[in-house]
């Protein structure tokens, strides 16, 4: 009964939001949020790579249907496809082609719909950015403390496991509550791929959820870790002597180990697992051309182009539609409570080594790679400058891309299951 009044609180919240005025309403406090993400990311308080072109998207949008009714584009997109008519549509069409005997209509209407229909709508852009993750990743953090990384990063998936059985409770499918569950992951490429298989057609919403509530790791997870760290404890310096010195074979050994190993065990997230695993591999071969191939084009471009298309897909009538509302508070649920888990994961270290661990570090097993990693030394580096944490958080930041992508592949592999 309580899952059933809470939803039709939110549909009916949903329901008045999405009156014609309304809307209009809402697609100028897009456009105005828009031009802030954009301001933010110039400033670099949120991610630029990905809030500039995302704010612009938004503002275009908005500002191209701002005079519309709602729906508008996508009956003319209907009527135009049944009558095989050619029609000036907005910046973009339609999220899914339902009929491939259209595919060549759409790629002659707009610039962005067949880049969206050949690497969004496939999942294939989320591999692309995940191999250029692994090009950046560094191992050897990982190798040198995998004990302390890997319990880190498993104590910040709190909020990827918590958010599931809430979001069931107030009414999601359980396919739904663990695609939005993965956003306490705050890893973009693994929420798309995740949604994607598992709610299809809330994969869009939940993907948008997901990269607005990214810039939270950059901007918010400071103030969390102010809120729930003292100086005194910000400022305790750890001791970097002794590290491990992890050759290029070991790393790659590693790296063709666990690859096996993962997708012997997860094979419907071996796509991710590849791209990741590969990129690491190439890195640590030296292959310099592949290196610049992926770490630079690739990357940038695949960022790019999700970062506009997430913006184009944030028009008012998308995202006041009745299912975003709890997708919006749930999203941020996941990643305050990961956030949370991963620094009560840095005090219990702080107690097992009586005094000596900063447990500022556990924010970065967060797998926003390379971002909470940053914000927790800059954290530190606020009130010592002499700490320096970066290659334990470093540890920690790439077991969180591991752990996250465990995490997704157990959703994947057993929500469906579940009656």
């Amino acid at each position: 009964m309580i899952h059933f009044n809470i939803m039709d609180l939110f549909q009916g919240i949903s329901t008045m939001m999405q009156s014609p005025s309304n809307i209009v309403i809402g697609r100028i406090g897009l456009i105005l949020l828009g031009m802030l993400l954009i301001f933010l990311g110039k400033k670099e308080i949120l991610e630029p790579l990905l809030m500039i072109p995302m704010g612009l998207g938004m503002i275009a949008i908005n500002a191209g249907v701002l005079f519309l009714d709602p729906g508008t584009a996508g009956a003319v997109y209907e009527r135009t496809v049944a009558l095989g008519e050619k029609a000036t549509g907005t910046i973009f069409l339609a999220p899914l082609v339902k009929n491939p005997n259209n595919l060549m209509y759409v790629l002659q209407v707009d610039f962005l719909q067949p880049i969206y229909t050949f690497t969004f709508s496939n999942g294939l852009i989320a591999c692309l950015v995940f191999m250029g993750i692994g090009i950046l990743l560094d191992v050897s953090y990982l190798l040198a403390r995998p004990f302390i990384s890997m319990f880190l990063a498993l104590c910040a998936e709190f909020g990827t496991i918590a958010v599931f059985p809430i979001a069931v409770a107030i009414g999601l499918t359980p396919n739904a509550a663990a695609s939005i569950a993965m956003v306490g992951g705050a890893d973009g490429p693994m929420v798309l791929y995740t949604s994607l298989i598992l709610a299809r057609h809330l994969f869009v919403p939940i993907t948008v959820v997901a990269y607005l509530y990214l810039g939270l790791t950059y901007g918010g997870y400071p103030y969390l870790i102010k809120i729930m760290i003292p100086k005194k404890l910000r400022a305790i310096k750890m001791d970097n002597k002794g590290m491990v010195d992890i050759s290029s074979g070991e790393k790659t050994a590693f790296v063709v180990i666990v690859c096996a190993i993962l997708c012997l065990l997860f094979p419907v997230a071996a796509p991710l697992f590849l791209s990741l695993f590969v990129g690491v591999a190439i890195r640590e071969s030296g292959l310099v051309h592949f290196i610049e191939l992926i770490g630079g084009p690739i990357l940038y471009g695949a960022t790019f182009f999700l970062g506009l298309l997430l913006g184009v897909l944030c028009e008012a009538s998308t995202i006041l539609s009745p299912v975003i509302l709890p997708l919006l508070l749930l999203g941020i649920l996941a990643l305050i409570l990961s956030g949370m888990g991963g620094i009560w994961g840095g005090y219990i270290m702080y107690f097992l080594t009586k005094g000596k661990f900063n447990p500022t570090i556990g924010i970065a097993a967060v797998s926003c790679v390379p971002t909470t990693a940053k914000v927790a030394q800059k954290s530190v580096s606020e009130v010592n400058p002499d700490s320096l944490i970066l290659p334990y958080a470093l540890g920690a930041n790439v077991s969180g891309v591991i752990t996250t992508a465990i995490i997704a592949a157990i959703y994947v592999i057993l929500v469906p299951m579940i009656k």
